[in-house]
């Protein structure tokens, strides 16, 4: 039997070259979101089975890459369903096990607590530009904050970020469940119906607005329901003030408050925010995870047709873990299609250290080769990257595939002399 070259569909392998803008841009998360207070915490990559398939997880819980039992636990013969088989799985998020991390260490954690996750997670899903089985997900949560600080912070600490790595004139969508719940309830959807009609809502950047009304009449609802549903957009897009509209039309369908706590969002986001982004009210992002409550957001990014950070608001996932709710509100950027934008930007990593790279010619002997070795380690005490290695008969190439990997400064040694 042949063994297989390739990797696993939807999985890749990572060449110097990558790994050194991987690792840059992760050094910059670290770096920027420790500015804003965010500790650095992990979970294990296998959770138990019961907590990812919680109903938590809205369509991922259909991509779970599931572990079968072990040992004597796993009996193939007295088995008669899936679940006989498995007791755990690939985590596919890192919202799910950050709840149960939680309850699981909140006694030794600072309250309110901020943290940050970095790590795989694994979707049985279909790959495409940007999107693989096992990807790098960034997450920072607030867990314990009721106030609309918690999104002040992560939308600023997230659109820092996004600004400190190059990024410029991207768009921040910001909504709430509870407005998005509201227009369903003034325009006469039933409650148990909100879902349905969400998920055609959520195709309006695709299919427009009229698209979206005759995707509501193709689900059976009611026409009348489906005017006043589109009618309150059109009214909506006309008024200079989106939120102060819909807080006047809505009446006491929407819930006290709700549309003057996202307005203090938008006025202090814009008024303390360093890059270079957009923040607007977007009635129309939905954001599929079933698990939101409140507040939610996206960022949009000309280089992708699709947004590369989501998050929002998630106050009753943890109390199923504690039986005690806890305010929760998270942001999580899209690291691999940031990585393939600035890939595809063509983008060198700044500032790198001065790396050089030490050639020997082959057939040097023992005692030169020792001072050389001895001259490299000196230069590597003094911080510099040093890579000792034997000439190559293509001696061009080589240098060319060492310039890819960051090396500037190149010695090459002969037996005879030094010759630089």
């Amino acid at each position: 039997m042949s063994l297989i070259k390739k990797p696993v569909t939807g999985m890749k392998d990572m060449l110097p070259e990558e790994m050194q803008i991987r690792d840059y841009v992760m050094d910059e998360i670290k770096n920027t979101y420790a500015k804003f207070g965010f500790s650095h915490i992990e979970t294990p990559c296998v959770e138990h089975i019961e907590n990812l398939c919680s109903k938590q997880g809205g369509e991922n819980e259909k991509l779970i890459f599931k572990v079968l039992k072990r040992g004597e636990k796993l009996n193939l013969e007295t088995a008669n369903e899936e679940n006989d088989l498995v007791d755990s799985g690939l985590r596919y998020d890192l919202t799910v096990p950050l709840a149960r991390f939680y309850a699981n260490n909140a006694a030794n954690l600072n309250q309110p607590f901020k943290a940050l996750q970095m790590g795989n997670v694994w979707r049985a899903d279909r790959p495409q530009k940007g999107r693989f089985r096992q990807f790098v997900q960034c997450d920072i949560d607030i867990l314990g904050e009721p106030s609309n600080l918690a999104e002040i912070e992560l939308v600023l600490a997230t659109t820092t970020l996004l600004g400190k790595l190059g990024f410029e004139n991207f768009k921040v969508h910001i909504n709430e469940r509870r407005i998005l719940k509201a227009m369903a309830a003034y325009s006469g959807f039933a409650e148990e119906d909100y879902d349905q009609v969400f998920i055609q809502l959520d195709k309006m950047d695709k299919i427009g607005i009229d698209g979206v009304k005759e995707a509501l009449l193709g689900c059976e609802f009611a026409p009348e329901c489906v005017e006043k549903y589109m009618t309150l957009f059109d009214k909506m897009n006309a008024a200079e003030d989106k939120l102060a509209f819909l807080k006047d039309e809505l009446g006491d369908c929407l819930e006290e408050g709700v549309a003057d706590n996202l307005a203090e969002i938008f006025a202090t986001v814009e008024a303390a925010k360093k890059a270079d982004c957009e923040i607007m009210f977007d009635p129309t992002l939905v954001r599929g995870m079933s698990y939101y409550t409140g507040t939610i957001f996206e960022i949009e990014m000309k280089e992708l047709n699709c947004s590369v950070a989501g998050g929002g608001r998630y106050d009753k996932m943890i109390g199923k873990f504690t039986g005690n709710d806890t305010p929760a509100c998270g942001f999580s950027i899209g690291f691999e299609r940031i990585i393939t934008i600035l890939l595809e930007r063509g983008f060198k990593v700044p500032n790198a250290d001065n790396k050089i790279a030490f050639l020997l010619e082959k057939g040097m002997d023992a005692a030169r080769t020792g001072e050389i070795i001895a001259e490299a380690q000196a230069l590597r005490e003094e911080g510099k990257i040093v890579l000792v290695a034997k000439m190559n008969k293509n001696k061009k190439f080589q240098k060319e595939q060492l310039m890819k990997d960051g090396y500037t400064e190149f010695k090459d040694f002969y037996r005879e002399a030094l010759k630089n």
